[in-house]
């Protein structure tokens, strides 16, 4: 009877302890131990981000879910206009990090993020599991100074779709700036 007990206690730990070497594998995130405070009134500009996978239109599909992300949390965010090419074999030009910044302050932006998508794929083999990696930076545009910054990486599971990954992914860096609700307007209650 102990020696059942002691074998069951035995795997209970073990299969505890592969469970958490399993899931800890899936996701790796770099945070900055204090979050950012933005402002609901301030203007965020999203800018282009950097694709360094072999995946076409990364950057995109990472901005667009980064842009929604923002807007869902109550920010005031504009995206940096990218004409679509008419190729889709045709790299497009990323325009420079300080062409991007001017955009930013004609727009009267306080803050600009950007980034880089790192990878954006399904792996080979026989399960086909999605990764993502991406890393973001938020500027104060008036100083150009880089305030806060975040990475990650993720794996999902074989069934698991590439863009749900991805965005679990943009969202858990996206913990790290906190959204101020807009003051009151005066006069009103």
């Amino acid at each position: 009877m102990k020696y059942a007990m002691t074998t069951r206690r035995w795997w209970t730990v073990c299969s505890t302890v592969l469970m958490s070497l399993i899931l800890s594998a899936c996701a790796v995130q770099a945070l900055p131990p204090r979050a950012i405070v933005i402002g609901a009134h301030e203007t965020l500009a999203v800018l282009p981000l950097h694709n360094a996978t072999e995946a076409a239109y990364a950057d995109r599909r990472a901005q667009a879910i980064l842009l929604a992300l923002l807007q869902q949390r109550g920010l005031k965010a504009t995206l940096y206009p990218q004409p679509a090419p008419d190729n889709p074999l045709h790299i497009s030009t990323v325009p420079s990090a300080s062409e991007a910044m001017q955009w930013a302050r004609r727009e009267g932006a306080t803050w600009a993020l950007t980034g880089t998508v790192t990878e954006w794929r399904y792996k080979s083999g026989v399960d086909g599991e999605p990764a993502v990696g991406v890393t973001l930076q938020l500027i104060e545009v008036r100083s150009g100074e880089v305030v806060w910054s975040a990475t990650g990486a993720r794996t999902g599971w074989g069934y698991q779709a590439l863009a749900a990954v991805g965005q679990a992914q943009i969202d858990e860096l996206l913990r790290g700036v906190q959204v101020r609700a807009a003051p009151a307007a005066e006069g009103r209650r």
